[in-house]
């Protein structure tokens, strides 16, 4: 018997079975440009999906950390909250009760020369998906005026009064008044009066009535409405509204 016609048969018939030599297999599988390929196509497609996150936040919706207590009960420090940034994008404007997101930049806090841009840009990006606190001139309060209203505090019973009509404002953290500071002002065209539902802990357009703008915020600095919880898991839904202006009279028809 030949032994040797055999062994050679069986070396034939245990290579590769699409006929590659054993050299060339080796060859493909250490090139080091098919290990980088499947890396190259997973940056290219985290770098896409980064820059649609971001440009759905700038435009869309985007999502704002809550860092204080001047909204509480409503919104509460850590909340996650969306704004919803189409809200007043197509005709549409703030109305009484509407709980907003806002550059205070002028009104809030004075126009000052700005950070490094870099820090600025990175700080920017984190805040803007939700994972870092908001910008210092960025600010959520609820809507109490809107142009042409006339706000006043308080009437006899504590409330207060827009366009001569008491607002009961069910939405303020218990125990708070409506506010501790008497004011009477018309809030201008294409400007909002803007409040905290934490009164006795909230910075608002009442802590500016003496600068610049007087408390008041242009429309335009509105960034959207907060219209959603996005944490924590207990919260998630959509934000309530209120009640408290259904029958408030239009702008200018204060019965004085």
């Amino acid at each position: 018997m030949d032994t040797e016609a055999q062994h050679t048969e069986r070396d034939r018939s245990s290579g590769p079975a699409d006929g590659t030599e054993e050299g060339s297999r080796s060859t493909h599988v250490g090139d080091p440009e098919a290990v980088r390929a499947p890396w190259r196509r997973a940056a290219l497609l985290g770098a896409f999906c980064m820059v649609a996150l971001l440009l759905f936040s700038t435009f869309v919706l985007q999502p704002f950390l809550i860092p204080s207590g001047s909204m509480e009960p409503t919104l509460r420090v850590g909340d996650r909250v969306l704004v919803n940034k189409l809200a007043y994008r197509f005709g549409a404007e703030p109305r009484r009760g509407d709980v907003v997101v806002f550059d205070g930049t002028g009104s809030f806090v004075p126009e000052t020369a700005g950070q490094d841009p870099v820090t600025a840009a990175l700080r920017g990006v984190a805040s803007s998906l939700g994972l870092a606190e908001p910008e210092e001139t960025d600010f959520v309060k609820r809507v109490v005026g809107v142009g042409g209203d006339r706000v006043v505090c308080c009437d006899k019973r504590g409330r207060i009064e827009v366009n001569g009509d008491p607002v009961d404002e069910e939405y303020l953290h218990p125990g708070d008044r409506p506010s501790q500071v008497d004011f009477d002002v018309v809030v201008p065209d294409g400007l909002l009066w803007m409040m905290g539902d934490h009164r006795s802990r909230s910075r608002d357009s009442r802590d500016h009535l003496g600068e610049p703008g007087g408390g008041m915020v242009p429309v335009d600095r509105v960034v959207g409405r907060v219209d959603w919880f996005g944490w924590p898991l207990g919260r998630i839904g959509s934000l309530e509204g209120t009640d408290a202006f259904t029958g408030i009279r239009p702008a200018g028809e204060d019965r004085g």
